[in-house]
């Protein structure tokens, strides 16, 4: 169906909503067994994995393969809540407040990675880049497109002079 005629909900009636639930799509599998080892950043990782996606969302993989990457949205299913809204990040000594650090540690752990899609075989996302814990639940994948996603950075804050390629 056309995107400008699929209907939404009647805005008149909208409500702000207290609590948001989310079913995953599929399934990740890595090498990555535990947080040692794994890399801080999907740029910074040269790591392959598989993503399953769950046989009711397969067609939504039609034409994926004609994308070079894609964003891979998933749920940090083993943190601990509630997380501290200021902690220490990889890179520096610094407490930080959480919104302006990447870690997986946040009131609601959502990650999103940029990995390269090497092929796609029925339900088989074969990536590249890899920087998730095996068996992270996938909630979406979305294909990455320079044109509209690539931003030149002219302020990266307290990370100025501090990326470098490092893991966990």
């Amino acid at each position: 169906m056309e995107i400008m005629k699929r209907e939404i909900k009647d805005i008149e009636k909208r409500k702000f909503p207290k609590k948001i639930s989310l079913k995953p799509i599929g399934i990740i599998h890595t090498r990555f067994k535990s947080l040692k080892g794994i890399p801080i950043q999907s740029s910074l990782s040269e790591s392959n994995g598989t993503i399953e996606i769950f046989p009711e969302y397969q067609a939504g993989l039609k034409d994926l393969d004609g994308f070079s990457h894609m964003y891979c949205l998933y749920f940090f299913d083993m943190v601990k809540l509630p997380v501290p809204l200021i902690s220490k990040p990889f890179l520096d000594n610094e407490s930080r407040g959480v919104f302006a650090i990447r870690t997986p540690f946040r009131p609601n752990p959502l990650g999103l990675s940029i990995l390269e899609v090497q092929g796609i075989k029925e339900n088989l996302i074969h990536v590249k880049n890899v920087d998730i814990l095996d068996n992270t639940p996938i909630l979406d994948i979305k294909p990455y497109i320079s044109e509209f996603d690539s931003i030149e950075s002219y302020k990266i804050g307290w990370l100025k002079g501090k990326i470098e390629k490092r893991i966990s």
